[in-house]
């Protein structure tokens, strides 16, 4: 190979490494600064696009530039009414000014570190100066009954503050200590909280207390409504006894009197056959005893005399 072919390969190989280390690519969800021996130079570096850097002099520090996540470790907060809780915490965050953030904090790393110092610093004070109904509620409301038994249920507290207030004060008290980060703090909230063990069961005993009162309270009125019902029935029974016996007294008193008013009738009807069958016989007995030469001497007291004189 000739020495003017190598020389030619070596200078496009330096001047393409020169080329790699000269240029860099940006991309929408970056941003970055430009350090020189260390310490950053020019303003940095935010918009998309190829941008060119002095090579093996200075070198490129990439930041993010999308919304950073924060998840706080849970930890145990007294209130203010000294009730002791866990509380859990997240956050959202960017970064604001690339420079002020390489010079305070280097890395996301470490700014995370810092994030965990103000946020749980900032939670701590604002659970210890306040209520825990202020911390679990966000605004005076009546409970809404669905059960009749939730009326006589005590009517809830009012709150000063409130849940959602108290995230925007850590919010705007982190981002006070934040400022001269190059961060910003866009959304804190309360993740989960929960009692302590020793609380979270007499928490639980006061809740099963207050359903075995609800359910005795049920059973007494099932008990008065069912004796009620017993003795609406009771009641009732008697009163259809009552009429039952009576209607049928009078169904029993008109049937006698049908009945009285039957054998009267039938009773007519036999004396009238009677007198008529005494009277065929009496004729039969006056044909069967007289003849033209028989004379018959007849007292006015008889039957027979009273059967003629009506004939006559």
């Amino acid at each position: 190979m000739k020495k003017s072919k190598v020389i030619y390969i070596i200078a496009v190989v330096v001047a393409l490494i020169l080329v790699g280390q000269s240029v860099f690519i940006l991309d929408e969800t970056e941003q970055a600064i430009v350090t020189q021996f260390g310490k950053p130079v020019g303003e940095p570096r935010t918009d998309p696009g190829v941008n060119f850097v002095v090579p093996f002099i200075q070198k490129v520090q990439f930041f993010d530039k999308r919304y950073l996540e924060w998840d706080g470790d849970k930890n145990q907060v007294p209130t203010r009414d000294k009730k002791f809780i866990f509380v859990d915490t997240y956050a959202r965050w960017e970064i604001t000014d690339p420079l002020q953030f390489f010079i305070r904090l280097r890395d996301e790393r470490s700014a995370q570190s810092r994030l965990d110092d103000i946020l749980d610093g900032e939670t701590r004070n604002a659970i210890a100066s306040h209520d825990l109904l202020d911390i679990v509620r966000s605004t005076n409301r009546d409970p809404e009954v669905t059960e009749d038994f939730m009326e006589e249920l005590e009517v809830l507290e009012d709150i000063e503050v409130g849940r959602e207030a108290i995230e925007e004060i850590v919010l705007q008290k982190a981002n006070e200590r934040t400022s001269d980060l190059g961060v910003r703090i866009l959304d804190f909230r309360f993740k989960r909280m929960n009692y302590v063990d020793e609380v979270r069961d007499r928490v639980y005993d006061r809740m099963i207390s207050e359903r075995n009162r609800i359910a005795d309270q049920f059973r007494s009125e099932g008990q008065g409504e069912a004796r009620k019902i017993q003795g609406d029935k009771e009641r009732d029974l008697a009163q259809i006894q009552s009429e039952a016996k009576r209607e049928a007294e009078e169904i029993r008193g008109r049937a006698d009197a049908e009945a009285t008013a039957i054998y009267a009738s039938a009773y007519n009807k036999n004396q009238q056959s009677v007198a008529l069958y005494k009277f065929l016989r009496s004729l039969e007995a006056l044909e069967n005893s007289l003849d033209e030469k028989t004379s018959l001497v007849i007292s006015s007291d008889s039957d027979l005399f009273q059967y003629l004189k009506q004939m006559q």
